[in-house]
């Protein structure tokens, strides 16, 4: 006899109570308990550099959730006001959009570059590839590009589409944004590293060590090659690791 498979509801939608489905949302809690914060990393980089900050922050929704936590002196907001209708940014657009115009001289000065690019729109590989390329444009040498939701803890987490929250995921979704950024881990030329918090806090430089580039094979970029070679994927570390990173420096 086929044993009957238990569900229970939440805003109206079903789930599965098996231990597949509450092994993996038992990761969101584990998830939103770590500690920093994006928006304490990005302050504490802010404070390592020392100077008079010029901060843009690509994809805000929300200020109250980052932007208006970051302490620099410079700040700029991009967004196109999708997720958030209120929207109260300083360029309301895409972030192709604004990159365009700031080549072109028509948002802020073309000569214009930044201490801090922080990366959070939208979570697509190919839209965050943009997003990087497009920042490594902007930043100054001693400049970080920072990211978010560079390692989500299940391939659920890491699917495509924001919309299926009736996943074992539910409504958290981290997309596709691994892979741009593992792809950005395989350069020789760039140094990046994960903080294991908040989702993934993914750190680029030009020019600071953030330790060893990704030798880790994954040309089609599965997720179960990348869950089995997470650390060397990611270079995951603690904060406290990427605190004494910079110490070095």
């Amino acid at each position: 006899m086929l044993k009957k498979i238990k569900t229970y509801y939440r805003n109206g939608e079903t789930f599965l109570n098996d231990p597949f489905h509450l092994a993996v949302n038992k990761l969101n809690s584990i998830e939103r308990k770590k500690q920093p914060l994006r928006s304490d990393i990005i302050n504490h980089i802010a404070n390592f550099l020392n100077r008079k900050i010029t901060y843009l922050e690509i994809g805000v929704r929300n200020p109250n959730d980052n932007f208006n936590l970051i302490k620099a002196d410079i700040k700029y907001s991009v967004d196109p006001g999708v997720e958030f209708i209120e929207n109260p940014v300083d360029f309301k657009m895409t972030s192709d959009e604004f990159f365009n115009q700031l080549r072109d001289g028509v948002v802020l000065d073309k000569m214009t570059r930044f201490d801090i690019i922080f990366v959070d729109g939208l979570h697509l590989a190919d839209q965050v590839e943009r997003d990087i390329e497009n920042a490594l444009c902007f930043i100054k040498e001693d400049g970080f590009i920072i990211l978010h939701d560079c390692n989500p803890p299940s391939e659920f987490h890491a699917r495509e589409v924001l919309q299926y929250s009736i996943s074992p995921a539910m409504q958290y979704w981290n997309g596709t944004t691994w892979k741009a950024f593992f792809k950005t881990r395989l350069r020789n030329d760039l140094f990046s590293c994960c903080i294991d918090t908040d989702w993934g806090v993914g750190i680029i430089s030009k020019s600071i060590n953030l330790g060893p580039h990704s030798n880790v094979s994954n040309p089609f970029y599965e997720f179960k090659t990348f869950e089995q070679n997470r650390k060397d994927s990611l270079n995951l570390m603690h904060f406290d690791e990427f605190v004494s990173l910079l110490k070095l420096v």
